[in-house]
């Protein structure tokens, strides 16, 4: 437990701050809680190595018993997240288990600014624009993930998983808590996600990467209206039997420029119709927009 105490010239009011540290002494958590979902809480940490505030992520292995399914599920995404290193992906910098609290616990980069869904509530006046880089720098993390070998279905894209560094404009996909890491046939065969994001084809259990696509047009929608795509339906039945019928959801009426709504629906298509990350990518939809990655890729390429 050497490793765990703080140092003789640490201030011992620092080392109280910290709830927690990692076994190796590197990284504390504080109390404060960043974000909690289903399976996991995020707390705001340190890396005092670095000297950077990352985020905690910590899960409660009880919760799943001896449901060894769902803690291998677990495993499998951090261990697919440390594989993954994009400028437009959260990313994963230390993982432990510890036996004694039964928690799964992994060390994540944090965005100053916390998810995309909250920063767009906060900040109701946004141009086109600036949308238009977000959601592009969103399109190039999926790239990533979908060309990944193998490929990265995410299963779970919306805007509360999406972060923001909101002084700089960056964008990155996080929470790969459902992705499937699929082989050469690109498909996979389990249902979950957030149901207002979910593409129809998803419900029957058999779908590929280009699902991811369909809930990128929803997060779209969201950014453009600051509505949850069909808030108008009650339950969970009601939007299943609205997406699986390709009924839209009411706040597209919202959506008053035409440009806009044909590139929503684009991305909503029929799964066949649907197009690539790479595609959307390409499309006249982004004409002239320069993201922060684009803006900044001479600074870090001219390093050499």
């Amino acid at each position: 437990m050497g490793s765990v105490m703080a140092d003789q010239d640490e201030d011992p009011l620092d080392s109280e701050q910290f709830i927690e540290r990692d076994p190796t002494g590197r990284y504390g958590r504080y109390g404060e809680l960043l974000g909690s979902g289903a399976v996991k809480k995020v707390y705001r940490a340190f890396d005092q190595e670095e000297g950077i505030e990352v985020a905690w992520n910590q899960v409660k292995l009880r919760n799943f018993c001896d449901d060894e399914t769902m803690i291998n599920r677990l495993y499998s995404e951090v261990r697919l997240l440390r594989n993954l290193k994009n400028k437009n992906i959260i990313a994963l910098y230390h993982v432990w288990r510890d036996k004694e609290k039964n928690t799964l616990n992994f060390i994540t980069e944090v965005c100053t600014s916390g998810n995309l869904r909250e920063y767009r509530k906060k900040h109701k006046q946004v141009s086109m624009k600036a949308l238009k880089k977000w959601s592009r720098q969103i399109l190039k993390g999926l790239d990533y993930l979908h060309t990944h070998e193998p490929c990265v279905i995410h299963r779970d894209l919306n805007c509360s998983n999406v972060f923001i560094n909101g002084n700089i404009g960056q964008v990155k996909i996080g929470d790969l808590g459902l992705a499937a890491s699929v082989g050469k046939n690109h498909s996979a065969h389990s249902v979950l996600g957030t149901p207002e994001f979910m593409a129809p084809e998803l419900y029957e259990e058999n779908y590929t990467e280009s699902i991811d696509i369909y809930s990128f047009g929803m997060c779209l929608l969201e950014m453009v209206t600051l509505e949850l795509p069909y808030s108008e339906c009650e339950n969970i039945a009601k939007i299943y039997k609205k997406v699986t019928s390709g009924v839209r959801p009411e706040a597209m009426n919202k959506v008053k420029d035409p440009e806009v709504q044909a590139f929503i629906e684009k991305c909503l298509a029929q799964p066949r119709a649907r197009p690539s990350a790479s595609d959307l990518l390409k499309d006249p939809f982004f004409d002239g927009i320069l993201d922060y990655d684009d803006e900044n890729a001479d600074d870090e390429d001219g390093v050499n």
